[in-house]
């Protein structure tokens, strides 16, 4: 059969719940504003204090570099759809917010386990932790999780953009989702399926079993240790990864690894707000409030800023009451 081809998508959103669209943009933009801030404050935090200049930092600055990218990818096309209720969005659009959005979900399952593998060797072979991660070494993780990453979604993008979407043009997501358009495709789904046969197992699965038996290691050498202060501030060291880990894992996995027949949007879109714009949010809190040194960093960096705009602001007060008292004692000699 000949098929018009598709110019333009419709993002369906949240049209199920008209009555609250206001609310929901509000949420979001809080959301998106908290997440955006939190994670330059952490960038900031770690690039101004030469005592947080270690690997372990080096990682969380591209954890948030990427969830700022991870929030943009989606959240602003969202905002702009709940405000204007405009929600049309052209082929070459989605295609590339498709890409660039499992790019950044693959980027996060290498860095994650980057960041497992710098906590093994802090907390399994400490002696020789400055050796092992130096900075070549570090340097060359977050490379290849950057590159291998925008390569992963190569494949799938290419079958989607040459897939025939004859059932419709609505998509029921809140962004251009892999799964919401392959149920408009009316070229099957054989092809997709076959990659991601290949690819789960490569390049997501082994990630995750290789954080699974590094945190194994780490939780028996902690065990290991005799004093409980010393326990407890080993296991301080990974517990906010481990949290990070179980959150993103979690949530991706239940989008993406459910069977046909457990498959529900509804379910799919909730998930999906969560590793989007909940976790980019909840890092940086993470993080900041399980990190003494990054905590006393921000706390710092905030008194700062007061302390700043506080002289600006008495400044300016001075001058406008000097330049009042001024002028009366000119009016009445």
């Amino acid at each position: 059969m000949n098929h018009t081809k598709v110019t333009e998508f419709i993002i369906l959103g949240f049209s199920e719940l008209p009555e609250i669209q206001l609310i929901l943009f509000l949420v979001f933009l809080t959301i998106y504003l908290l997440s955006v801030v939190g994670n330059l404050l952490i960038m900031s935090a770690v690039c101004t204090e030469p005592r947080l200049h270690n690997p372990m930092f080096f990682f969380l600055i591209n954890l948030s570099f990427l969830e700022i990218c991870y929030v943009n990818v989606t959240v602003p096309k969202l905002l702009a759809m709940l405000i204007t209720q405009y929600k049309i969005i052209s082929f070459t659009q989605c295609m590339t917010q498709l890409y660039l959005f499992l790019s950044c979900t693959s980027t996060e399952f290498y860095l994650l386990t980057a960041m497992a593998y710098d906590r093994y060797v802090a907390i399994c072979n400490p002696l020789h932790y400055t050796i092992i991660m130096n900075r070549k070494v570090c340097t060359g993780l977050i490379i290849v999780s950057w590159i291998i990453a925008f390569l992963d979604p190569v494949p799938h993008v290419i079958f989607a953009s040459l897939s025939s979407f004859c059932r419709s043009n609505k998509i029921n997501h809140f962004f251009c989702d892999i799964t919401a358009l392959m149920t408009l495709s009316c070229s099957g789904t054989s092809v997709i399926e076959t990659i991601n046969y290949i690819e789960c197992p490569l390049l997501v699965f082994t990630p995750f079993i290789l954080i699974i038996v590094s945190y194994v290691y780490i939780i028996s050498a902690i065990l290991k240790i005799r004093s409980s202060d010393g326990r407890k501030k080993a296991f301080s060291t990974c517990s906010s990864h481990l949290i990070v880990v179980l959150l993103f894992y979690g949530t991706s996995m239940g989008v993406y690894t459910r069977p046909k027949s457990a498959y529900s949007m509804d379910l799919n879109k909730l998930l999906t707000i969560v590793y989007i714009t909940a976790i980019p949010l909840l890092n940086p809190l993470i993080y900041s409030l399980r990190n003494k040194e990054l905590k006393r960093t921000l706390w710092k960096g905030i008194r700062r800023v007061e302390n700043y705009f506080a002289s600006r602001i008495n400044k300016i007060l001075h001058t406008a009451v000097g330049g009042n008292i001024s002028a009366m004692s000119r009016q009445y000699g």
